[in-house]
């Protein structure tokens, strides 16, 4: 982020550092020039600019997972957020869809709330499309 960047954020409104993590399963298709992780950040980046008004910026850091499971948090990017998160350099984690983050429901619960890494009802976490 910029200073201009913060600059334009109104006084009052408190800035939330957004990530946005992207995954895709499998390596097809990854090797071409606009893939589906580009498509993913690039719709979660969007939603982060037309929510700056709540304070929301993006963090230039890259999470993305290619050609990795949802089936396990076992994820070179996913280990490199959490590490991010618990530094305090990441306040909300953006997902095109909640299923890039996991499928797992007992991968969900070992998130949060213990340690406090991703809190839906704190708004910590967000899902970029319907």
């Amino acid at each position: 982020m910029t200073r201009r960047d913060a600059a334009a954020l109104p006084a009052k409104v408190r800035k939330l550092r957004c990530a946005v993590y992207t995954r895709k399963s499998t390596e097809e298709g990854l090797e071409k020039e606009f893939n589906s992780l580009d498509a993913q950040r690039e719709a979660c980046e969007a939603f982060i600019a037309s929510q700056r008004a709540e304070g929301r910026v993006p963090v230039h850091d890259r999470y993305d997972d290619g050609g990795v499971s949802g089936g396990t948090l076992d994820r070179p990017a996913l280990k490199r957020l959490l590490t991010d998160i618990e530094a305090g350099l990441v306040d909300v984690v953006v997902v095109y869809k909640i299923d890039r983050l996991s499928r797992s429901l007992m991968d969900f619960a070992r998130l949060g709330p213990e340690p406090k890494l991703l809190d839906a009802t704190r708004d910590d976490l967000i899902q970029a499309s319907c």
